[in-house]
């Protein structure tokens, strides 16, 4: 698809992007709320839930709380959960913490993560946090066992706490007999909504002018549109906003309208 559309309008840049650098994540009552519970959740070196649809903005928050992270105090260790065994979740730790192993054995993977956390907290004086995103993929035997990874001295030591963030049906699985191990160390959780058409309306201006340009170029019904065809969702209003854009520019009409985000709906699932 051409991006004429952003000669047309004169952005500066891409329009809606995913991508942003911190300075330009828009800040909600929702994000800092996450960063609230990120923070308090460290600090007793528990575990914490961000729960939300898909493209609420989960893995925004994460980031966006992650980077008040001091990086010569804290070591965060990103994991993308699978639907594989528990195998899965300790290779990517691994390799989050620099080690190399071609084992298959839990005993080995737990022994090489316990030592490397200990190493970091006692040795590098860093406080790791363990960050899990999409984990509501994780299966029901995972649970069982993940958390054997953060009991330290007979689990005296709370040295590595665990952020948790997917969908909805994550707390679902959590209150499983067999899971009852990990849940029972959570001590906070953040559930981000779908916004509010005001909330949207002020999402899509705050895109346009990160992108350069101060004016807004969707009409109330378009923004309306949007925030119906998203469900209040950020990412799926991403993709209806810039594809709407490609519209109007089709159209040489500088206004977005209801009608060009209905085209720009026509090409989504």
């Amino acid at each position: 698809m051409s991006r004429a559309y952003r000669t047309f309008f004169g952005f500066q840049r891409e329009p809606f992007a995913a991508d942003l650098g911190f300075k330009d994540i828009m800040e909600t009552e929702d994000l800092l709320a996450v960063t609230d519970r990120f923070a308090y959740t460290i600090g007793l070196g528990a575990m914490a839930l961000v729960i939300g649809e898909v493209g609420a903005g989960k893995s925004t928050a994460l980031r966006w709380a992650a980077s008040r992270l001091h990086p010569s105090e804290y070591r965060p260790l990103w994991v993308t959960a699978t639907s594989g065994s528990v195998l899965e979740v300790y290779r990517q730790l691994l390799a989050e913490l620099d080690i190399d192993t071609a084992s298959s054995s839990r005993a080995v993977m737990t022994k090489r993560i316990n030592r490397q956390i200990r190493e970091l907290v006692l040795g590098k004086k860093q406080q790791p946090v363990l960050i899990i995103d999409e984990a509501s993929l994780l299966r029901l035997d995972v649970f069982t066992e993940l958390h054997t990874i953060t009991q330290f001295e007979g689990d005296a030591r709370p040295w590595l706490p665990v952020i948790l963030a997917g969908q909805n049906n994550l707390v679902d699985k959590l209150t499983y007999r067999s899971s009852l191990p990990l849940a029972s160390r959570i001590v906070a959780r953040s559930h981000l909504k779908a916004v509010q058409r005001d909330g949207m309306e002020q999402y899509i201006k705050h895109h346009l002018s990160i992108a350069g340009i101060e004016q807004n170029l969707f009409d109330e019904a378009a923004v309306t549109a949007i925030h119906q065809g998203s469900g209040g969702l950020f990412r799926r209003a991403n993709h209806l906003a810039r594809g709407a854009l490609v519209a109007a520019a089709a159209e040489k009409t500088r206004m977005v309208s209801a009608e060009h985000v209905r085209i720009a709906g026509s090409e989504l699932i």
